[in-house]
């Protein structure tokens, strides 16, 4: 499997986190998020699974959020780094706002799961 495949796979896999309903769906949380997820926020904080399945729930599943730049580095047949900046649908594309955003994937037979994130803000 190339990586254009891999990069497209991860990408919808990322948008299915964020514009998913998972007050109507959770059984996709665990299909998304691995048990050891953890995430460090745009000002340095680290947050746990719980952490961000709170903020995924409480977020609004209408929004639709716009990704740029979308491409993966593919570290092993099981491991996958995305890299990507992330628009809020509120925010013009100023090509200052927004934020640079990394996932770490990880296979676990036929599905993928993030195990880590972190977002960092745009100057």
């Amino acid at each position: 499997m190339g990586a254009s495949t891999i990069a497209g796979q991860i990408q919808n896999l990322e948008l299915s986190l964020l514009q998913t309903d998972l007050n109507a769906h959770p059984e996709r949380i665990d299909e998304l998020l691995a048990e050891n997820f953890e995430e460090i926020d745009q000002c340095g904080q680290i947050h746990s699974r719980d952490d961000v399945i709170d903020w995924l729930k409480h977020k609004d599943p209408n929004l639709r959020w716009a990704f740029k730049d979308f491409r993966v580095k593919v570290l092993t047949s099981d491991f996958v780094l995305a890299i990507y900046s992330l628009q809020k649908p509120d925010q013009p594309d100023t090509g200052t706002a927004g934020s640079i955003r990394t996932s770490l994937w990880q296979r676990h037979g036929n599905q993928w799961k993030m195990i880590f994130h972190q977002a960092s803000r745009k100057n």
